[in-house]
């Protein structure tokens, strides 16, 4: 399936590939278009928008386009929640919620300089995402 959203990737339109690509569509297709053009594109591709305004994911009060997915999917997996709670405090800019969440936001604003095509960077990305969903399986092993 196809899958449009704004371009200039930062840590919601890189994690939500990401949970895509692993636990939702193993063969999604990414397209990174203007903020303006999202919709159009999505109803001239067949795609499915996500994190932008009237797409069907996209923020919901607190919860960012990853928590969305997460739930509209039911998604389950115990690391997997432990990044989201990562993803959500840096994407949402509410850091002190989660240790890891400055950290997230600077490597997305590292990658970001460094690769500035979007499909770049989401590759470049992906094996840091793996990682610290390796790290969040460890850490909800250990337990409270």
């Amino acid at each position: 399936m196809k899958w449009v959203t704004r371009s200039h990737v930062h840590v919601d339109r890189v994690a939500c590939p990401w949970v895509i690509s692993r636990f939702i569509d193993s063969e999604a297709q990414f397209l990174f278009v203007p903020r303006a053009t999202v919709l159009e594109v999505a109803e001239r591709e067949g795609a499915i928008a996500f994190d932008t305004t009237g797409a069907p994911y996209d923020h919901d009060g607190d919860l960012c386009t990853f928590d969305v997915l997460i739930r509209a999917f039911g998604l389950t997996d115990r690391a997997l929640l432990r990044l989201a709670r990562v993803v959500n405090a840096a994407d949402t800019g509410r850091l002190a919620d989660d240790p890891l969440a400055a950290g997230l936001e600077a490597l997305a604003v590292g990658y970001a300089l460094r690769h500035p095509e979007d499909k770049t960077n989401l590759a470049r990305q992906f094996e840091m995402y793996d990682a610290l969903y390796a790290w969040c399986a460890l850490d909800v092993a250990k337990g409270p």
